[in-house]
C-alpha cells in the first residue's frame, strides 16, 4: 500500500467528517452503547389478550410482538465464546470480528440482512495507517463498530436498536438445535489448520449440514482476498437458517433456544426481546433480503476496499 492510499480511504466518513471523527473519537475513550427506549420498540404484555385461546402454532404465543421494525447488530466471532482470553484460531490473539451484519425484524416485512464487509478500510482519529472496519472489535468493542457503521450506512441516531455478539459455538449449538441446514454447494472445501485444530471438507452438491459443517462453511476462506465470497457461502447459511426456523414443528424448540443463545451470546437483549423478536421473525414473510454494501473495485490484490464512490445514503435498506 503506498504512502497516499489513507488519503483515499477517507471517504467512508461521509458527507460529515469532523462529526464522524469526533464520534469515533469519543467512542474510543469510553462511550457506551447508546440507550435504547425499551417502551417506544416493545408494547407491555397484554394480560387480558394473552388469556385468550390462541391457535397452537401462533408466533403470538412466544411474546408480544415489537411495535415496529427493529435493527440488531450481528458480529460473529472466531472465539468460541465470547470471554475466553484467546481465539484459537489465526491469528491468534483476541476474538477477531468474522462477520458483521445489520439485521432488520419487523412481522410485516420479509427478514433484511446487510453484510458488512470487514475489510473496509478505515481511519481512526491520532492513526495515519488505515484499518480494516471488522478490527474495531479489538479496539473499541460494540460500542466503537456500531457507532462507524451507523455513520457509513446512513442508518437514524437512535439504530441499531439492539446488538448480538455471537461466538461460534452458539452458530453450532443453533443449527443443531433447528436440524440440519439444506444447502448447495456450488464448490468443494477442503482445508485442515493443525493450529487450530480445524478442518473443513464439504462437497459439492446438495449438502445436509449440522452445526459443526455449518460452522466449517461460514469461516472457510481461502485465502485473504477470499472474503467476498466467504459473504456469498454465509448467504446461503443465512437463507437456510431461515428456512429451517420457519419450519413446521420449530416453534415448540424457540425458547430452549433462546435459553441456550442467552447465556452464551453478549447482548443487550432480554430473554423476552429475543422470544419477541423470534415470534417477529415467525410472521414475518417467508423470502429473506440479505444486501451487500457496494464496494468499489479491488486495485491490484489490495485487502482493504473501499465503498464505491457516489452512492447516495442511507445505503441500506433497499428495495
Amino acid at each position: 500500500m503506498t504512502p497516499t492510499q489513507p488519503k483515499r480511504l477517507m471517504p467512508w466518513l461521509g458527507r460529515h467528517p469532523l462529526r464522524t471523527v469526533l464520534r469515533l473519537a469519543a467512542a474510543v475513550v469510553g462511550l457506551g452503547a447508546t440507550g435504547w427506549l425499551l417502551s417506544t420498540v416493545w408494547p407491555e404484555p397484554d394480560q387480558v389478550a394473552r388469556t385468550e385461546s390462541l391457535p397452537a402454532d401462533n408466533p403470538t404465543n412466544l411474546a408480544p410482538l415489537p411495535l415496529g421494525p427493529v435493527t440488531l447488530l450481528v458480529v460473529g466471532i472466531d472465539a468460541d465464546q465470547t470471554n475466553d482470553p484467546v481465539n484459537n484460531a489465526a491469528p491468534r490473539g483476541r476474538a477477531n470480528a468474522d462477520a458483521v451484519m445489520v439485521v432488520q425484524v419487523d412481522a410485516q416485512q420479509p427478514l433484511r440482512v446487510l453484510q458488512v464487509p470487514i475489510e473496509l478500510a478505515l481511519q481512526l482519529p491520532g492513526q495515519t495507517t488505515p484499518i480494516r472496519l471488522g478490527s474495531l472489535w479489538q479496539t473499541g468493542g460494540v460500542a466503537l463498530l456500531s457507532d462507524a457503521i451507523r455513520e457509513l450506512v446512513g442508518l437514524p441516531a437512535d439504530q441499531p436498536d439492539r446488538y448480538v455478539v455471537v461466538p461460534r459455538r452458539v452458530l453450532r449449538s443453533l443449527v443443531d438445535g433447528l436440524g440440519d441446514l439444506d444447502v448447495i454447494l456450488n464448490a468443494s472445501f477442503q482445508r485442515t489448520d493443525k493450529a487450530q485444530n480445524y478442518t473443513v471438507n464439504l462437497q459439492a452438491g446438495r449438502q445436509s449440514l449440522n452445526g459443526a459443517q455449518a460452522e466449517q462453511l461460514a469461516r472457510y476462506l481461502k485465502d485473504p482476498l477470499d472474503d467476498p465470497n466467504r459473504r456469498l457461502r454465509q448467504q446461503s447459511l443465512i437463507r437456510a437458517v431461515v428456512e429451517q426456523f420457519k419450519g413446521p414443528g420449530v416453534m415448540g424448540k424457540i425458547p430452549g433456544l433462546v435459553d441456550a443463545a442467552a447465556s452464551a451470546v453478549e447482548t443487550n437483549l432480554s430473554k423476552p426481546e429475543m422470544l419477541s423478536l423470534a415470534a417477529a421473525v415467525l410472521s414475518s414473510p417467508l423470502s429473506v433480503k440479505v444486501q451487500q454494501l457496494p464496494l468499489a473495485k479491488r486495485a491490484g490484490k489490495q485487502v482493504l476496499r473501499q465503498i464505491k464512490a457516489g452512492e447516495p445514503q442511507p445505503l441500506w435498506p433497499r428495495l
